[in-house]
């Protein structure tokens, strides 16, 4: 665990949960065990009015609006990376999942499933980290569930979150909203999550500085929102990269997507061990970046805006929706030729996020 860039050796737990230093399964169980996990690692990192119920559901005021919702699970190996864990992951993955229809955020739920041997250190820190991340949001994780399996039926630490987030009346981004002459946006560059979990899993070692991008867009989809009502579609490029992002679109819409490659902003040591590597960072999997499809009056304006924000000043105009070849996405490359960028076929690099 030579990348955790806490100390645990110097880290402060909130022990004994009766004196066990690895989860157990009697943490699952529903009894005591389970009772002092709760009220030593999560309810001190999660704490808010809504969760200290503990009652079987929580019970929400929610602002006038239509509600937005989303689930996913996060398996990603290894737990910690360079600039993240699967703490923040867990976080910024739903609630970005949420701002691309427009929403903020509002609540999160957190599942938890543990493996017999998983030290309690280690996922108090990932708690911490997953809390930091949801007031860095803005969001309040207000229920959640633990099970623990036997020692090999998991990889230490799986975690599920479910999100709702509110949405002002009109029309709202979606993928089928594309429309020839819409500009291609990317909120900054691509490929850097992917390639830093390939460097810390593989043990590569490029000699020079890889991070994850993870964070949370919403502000960033706020601020863009509101110099436009014409962002047609919002997406976070993640398993798959843009590519396939863009592929998804370019179905939904029924429309084509004209790329201009040399526009795509990818960082110079991210392309280097893509080179290496014999992979595309077109295809790498982003966690805090964002693609929008913006109508062509607007599409400057929408521009500057991420530009002066802080998770888009590397933000670029990467390419424009067409009403040739519907369904495809086409890159024009470097020496004037085109290549088509079709859907990735599988997983270019499980367990990812």
């Amino acid at each position: 665990m030579s990348t955790v860039e806490i100390d645990l050796e110097n880290w402060s737990c909130p022990l004994p949960l009766r004196d066990y230093p690895r989860v157990v399964l009697g943490h699952g169980g529903g009894g005591q065990l389970s009772a002092e996990l709760i009220e030593n690692i999560f309810l001190p990192a999660f704490r808010n009015a809504e969760l200290l119920t503990l009652a079987d559901s929580t019970v929400l005021n929610v602002p006038p609006g239509r509600l937005a919702f989303s689930t996913d699970s996060y398996v990603v190996n290894p737990l910690f990376f360079p600039g993240g864990s699967i703490g923040e992951l867990a976080v910024h993955g739903t609630v970005n999942d949420l701002a691309m229809s427009g929403a903020r955020p509002l609540y999160l739920s957190a599942a938890f499933i543990l493996e017999e041997g998983l030290e309690i250190k280690l996922l108090a820190a990932i708690v911490e980290r997953m809390a930091r991340a949801a007031r860095e949001a803005n969001v309040h994780i207000v229920t959640g569930d633990t099970k623990v399996v036997e020692k090999g039926k998991a990889d230490g630490c799986f975690i599920t979150t479910a999100g709702i987030g509110i949405l002002p009346e009109g029309p709202f981004p979606a993928p089928f909203r594309a429309q020839p002459g819409d500009i291609v946006l990317v909120s900054g560059t691509l490929g850097d999550h992917g390639m830093t979990i390939m460097s810390v899993r593989e043990g590569l070692d490029f000699q020079t500085t890889l991070e994850t991008d993870s964070a949370p867009l919403y502000d960033l989809v706020a601020a863009m929102m509101r110099v436009s009502t014409e962002i047609h579609v919002l997406r976070d490029p993640t398993r798959g990269g843009a590519a396939s992002s863009l592929n998804e679109i370019a179905a939904a819409s029924k429309v084509g997507i004209q790329l201009e490659e040399t526009a795509v902003p990818v960082r110079p040591q991210v392309s280097a061990a893509c080179e290496l590597l014999g992979m595309d960072p077109i295809y790498v999997a982003n966690e805090g970046k964002l693609i929008a499809i913006v109508a062509p009056q607007d599409a400057a304006a929408v521009l500057a805006v991420m530009k002066a924000h802080p998770l888009g000043k590397n933000s670029a105009k990467i390419g424009q929706i067409t009403s040739q070849h519907p369904g495809m996405v086409v890159a024009k490359t470097s020496i004037g030729a085109t290549r088509i960028l079709p859907m990735q076929i599988g997983e270019q690099l499980p367990r990812i996020c």
